[in-house]
C-alpha cells in the first residue's frame, strides 16, 4: 500500500461511488486529473490517494470525503437483482441502479437497528405456476378475491422493503432482490402510478417464484407478469366485475377498485373469457385512438408507509434526513431519491402523511 496516501481508505467504496455515478475508471481519472492506472490501483487496494487527490475524487463523484474512509460496504452484485429481460438499460445503468440499491440497504440497516419492522412472510413458490402462486399467496395473506387497496403497503406489511429509484435510472422500470433473508423492491417513480403498482406485483412474483434464480430471461418475465395479473385481478373477481359494455369508458370505471391501468384490465378481462377476441380488438383500437399515454382516470402514486413513518419518528426525536446522511456518509440527495421524495423537514415532520393500516408497522424503538 502506498505509504504516502491517507491512513484510512476503503477501495470498495470508491468503486461503489464511481458506479453510482455511471463513470468508467478512465472518465473518473480525467475529471480528477490523475491516470486511469492510478484509479485502478486505488480500487484494487494497491495504493491509496493523497488527501488532496481524495478531495478531487470526492468532488468529481459528488460524495462526501468521509464516504471513502468509512468501513467497507458489502455491495450488491448485479446478478442478484431481477432486471427485465427486455430492458433497454445498459450495463452501466444497471450498475448505477444496483449501486443505489446498496445505499438503500445501508439506509434500511440504519432504520432496522432503531425500529421493529415486519418480518418477511414470503413463501418459496418456485414449484407453482404463476396463477396458483398468486392464489396461494392471496389465501395465505387473507386477501381472498377482494381488490388490494394499496399494493406497496401490503408488501411492506409482509416484510418487503420498498424503495424508489432515482431519476437517473429512468430506463429501469423496477427490480427486486433478496439479501440475508430480506426481500427488497425498487420502483421507478417516473412511470405512471398504474405502471408502478403493476411493477410492484411483478417484482413480488420474482421474489416468490424465482428466489433461487431460475428460470431466467423471457420465461421469468412472462411468469412474473402472469403472477402480477392474477395477484391484482383474481379470475373469479374479474368475471363477476366485468361490465356489459366493453368500452374504454366502461372499463375505466373499474379502475378505482382494482387500481391497475385500463389496458391491464382489458387484457385481464379478455384472458378470463369475459371479453371476446372481437371486443378486445376494438377495445385496443379505441385505446390507441385516445393515446395510450393518456391514461383515463389516473391514480395517485403509492409510496412507502414504512419509510414515511420511520423517518418522521426519527425527525421528531431530532434525527432528520441530513443527520442520517451524515451518519451514512452519503449525499442527502441519494436518500431522498430512495425514499419516494419524502422530505423530512427539520422540526416540521414529513411532507407525506405517514399513516398506515393498523398492525402494518410496529415503529417501536429497538
Amino acid at each position: 500500500m502506498n505509504i504516502d496516501g491517507i491512513e484510512h481508505f476503503t477501495p470498495s467504496r470508491l468503486r461503489l461511488a464511481r458506479e453510482r455515478r455511471g463513470m468508467t475508471q478512465r472518465r473518473l481519472s480525467e475529471i480528477a486529473g490523475v491516470s486511469d492506472r492510478l484509479v485502478k490501483a486505488w480500487e484494487a487496494g494497491d495504493k491509496t490517494p493523497s488527501e488532496a487527490t481524495l478531495r478531487a475524487v470526492a468532488e468529481a463523484l459528488a460524495f462526501p470525503q468521509s464516504f471513502f474512509m468509512a468501513p467497507p460496504i458489502e455491495a450488491l452484485e448485479l446478478e442478484a437483482a431481477s432486471f427485465r429481460a427486455l430492458t433497454r438499460a445498459s450495463a452501466s445503468l444497471r450498475n448505477r441502479a444496483v449501486a443505489a440499491g446498496t445505499l438503500a440497504l445501508e439506509l434500511d440497516r440504519f432504520i432496522s437497528e432503531r425500529f421493529d419492522l415486519p418480518k418477511s412472510d414470503l413463501p418459496d413458490l418456485r414449484d407453482f405456476n404463476p396463477q396458483r402462486a398468486a392464489d396461494t399467496l392471496r389465501h395465505r395473506w387473507g386477501l381472498g378475491q377482494k381488490s388490494i387497496g394499496h399494493v406497496v403497503r401490503v408488501l411492506e406489511l409482509h416484510g418487503v422493503r420498498v424503495f424508489s429509484l432515482s431519476e437517473d435510472c429512468e430506463a429501469i422500470d423496477a427490480f427486486s432482490l433478496w439479501r440475508d433473508g430480506v426481500p427488497y423492491v425498487f420502483l421507478n417513480t417516473r412511470k405512471t402510478a398504474e405502471r408502478s403498482i403493476f411493477d410492484a406485483a411483478h417484482e413480488l412474483g420474482h421474489l416468490v417464484l424465482h428466489r433461487h434464480g431460475t428460470p431466467q430471461g423471457h420465461t421469468a418475465e412472462a411468469d412474473a407478469d402472469a403472477f402480477a395479473s392474477n395477484f391484482l385481478m383474481p379470475e373469479a373477481a374479474m368475471k363477476a366485475a366485468a361490465p356489459k359494455l366493453m368500452t374504454v369508458a366502461a372499463i375505466a370505471m373499474l379502475k378505482r377498485e382494482w387500481r391497475v391501468s385500463v389496458a391491464a384490465l382489458g387484457y385481464r378481462l379478455h384472458a378470463v373469457g369475459r371479453m371476446t377476441d372481437w371486443q378486445y380488438r376494438h377495445f385496443n383500437i379505441e385505446l390507441s385512438r385516445r393515446g395510450r399515454a393518456n391514461e383515463p382516470a389516473p391514480l395517485a402514486r403509492e409510496t412507502s408507509a414504512v419509510l414515511a413513518k420511520t423517518l418522521r419518528m426519527l425527525e421528531t426525536e431530532g434525527t432528520g434526513l441530513r443527520d442520517i446522511a451524515r451518519e451514512l456518509h452519503v449525499p442527502v440527495a441519494e436518500l431522498r431519491a430512495l425514499t419516494f421524495g419524502v422530505h423530512v423537514i427539520e422540526g416540521g415532520g414529513s411532507t407525506t402523511p405517514p399513516t398506515a393500516p393498523r398492525g402494518m408497522l410496529r415503529a417501536v424503538k429497538s
